[in-house]
């Protein structure tokens, strides 16, 4: 028998508040569903399950703050059958005095202390109706609540055009759950501080020519629809993500053992919170991907942080981290590396500026990239080839 545990969302999370059970004892689930909703400093994060099994037991009622590492659920295998003693103590009492002779649990059962054991789902999931994932974030994004909206889909379930109906005829109210900025800000500065302390940085920076990628882009843009555009974004991940595939040193977890290279590249998207505040959820394997499939990934990772809908995977899972304040006009970023990552790359506002081209001085578009590196792992040396490469790949925008 296994279990489902809180899991650690990053190094500045301690403990998270479960707000949602989206399955029930007896639900089949394979790896990537959706499983329950925890409530954190970064807002409310939706937790996904990596392996195929049937929820057995659920241990944690909703509300409860529980600690990283703490089972939320007990699983069990497809062909695992129930327990009997299990089943006869889930049996409906058809009286006091029956309920008084029900058996406890098995001892594998018993949860730890710091979470509560439940034979059958609490009250508030037995009405929390079924809710699709466009639902939700219809519904965050207009803060309706969904406990008043009437499911139209598969066995009552609550889809989007439910959510849109009722928006018609229903005044919008406020979310019951937000981000909590001040939280969050505490939050940001315990790591930045652990970093700070634990990390001995070194810090790089270079002038990127962004000339020839910015007429690419202009050529590759001509004719598409604003929604299908690609950003000058897209292809400095890109570029640090096939950079990264010849600099293994720059991409993996710095732990106890030392360090560890991630085979996959997870580039963390530094992305604005409305409100203030930052968080860097994760873009999956993207040396692997096509451009349009990483413009499609990155406008949908902005869009479900805006609407709070992100999942426990991107932020538990980035390699390495990508931020830029080119957007405000910042000509350079020096970051601080998120522990346990080992490195943290920067980019400023592109600019035109006078630049020596051959023998002559011609308008360039330019962008300053930086680098902080964990000097434990990598040196000046190798940071300077990693911008080098990055330097390279931009010059050569429509190459796989």
């Amino acid at each position: 028998m296994g279990e489902f545990v809180m899991p650690s969302l990053g190094a500045d999370m301690e403990a998270g508040i479960l707000v949602e059970w989206l399955k029930r004892p007896g639900d089949s689930v394979k790896r990537g569903d959706i499983v329950a909703v925890v409530e954190t400093d970064k807002g409310a994060i939706e937790v996904e399950i990596f392996e195929e099994a049937i929820i057995d037991r659920l241990l944690v009622d909703i509300g409860t703050k529980v600690p990283v590492g703490t089972p939320l659920a007990s699983l069990r295998t497809m062909s695992q059958p129930v327990p009997v003693a299990r089943v006869a103590a889930e049996l409906p009492a058809a009286t006091p005095a029956r309920k008084e002779q029900v058996a406890p649990s098995p001892p594998e059962a018993i949860a730890p202390p710091a979470a509560k054991p439940l034979g059958v789902p609490p009250a508030s999931l037995a009405r929390r109706p079924r809710v699709s994932p466009a639902a939700r974030r219809i519904a965050l994004e207009r803060g309706m609540d969904l406990s008043k909206i009437v499911g139209g889909g598969p066995d009552g379930a609550v889809i989007s055009t439910d959510v849109e109906r009722a928006a018609v005829t229903a005044k919008p109210q406020p979310a019951e759950r937000g981000i909590d900025l001040a939280a969050m800000r505490r939050a940001i500065g315990a790591a930045m501080a652990r970093s700070k302390r634990e990390i001995p940085h070194y810090y790089l920076s270079r002038p990127i020519d962004l000339t020839e990628a910015t007429a690419w882009l202009q050529a590759a843009n001509a004719g598409r629809p604003p929604a299908e555009r690609l950003l000058p974004q897209v292809l400095v991940l890109r570029a640090v993500a096939t950079a990264l595939r010849g600099r293994p040193g720059f991409n993996g977890f710095y732990t106890a053992d030392g360090f560890q290279p991630s085979e996959r590249i997870h580039i963390g998207t530094a992305v604005a919170i409305r409100g203030g505040g930052l968080v860097a959820p994760a873009i999956h394997d993207v040396d692997r991907l096509t451009l349009d499939e990483l413009m499609g990934r990155l406008r949908d990772l902005v869009a479900r942080v805006r609407a709070g809908t992100l999942r426990s995977s991107e932020l538990s899972d980035p390699t390495v981290t990508m931020s830029s304040l080119g957007e405000r006009g910042a000509d350079v970023l020096f970051g601080v590396i998120y522990p346990p990552q080992v490195a943290i790359l920067g980019f400023g506002a592109p600019a035109l500026r006078p630049w020596i081209v051959g023998s002559a001085v011609a308008p360039r578009t330019i962008m300053t990239a930086s680098l902080a590196g964990d000097h434990r792992v990598t040196d000046g040396h190798a940071g300077s080839l990693l911008l080098a490469d990055i330097d390279r790949f931009l010059q050569q925008p429509g190459k796989p």
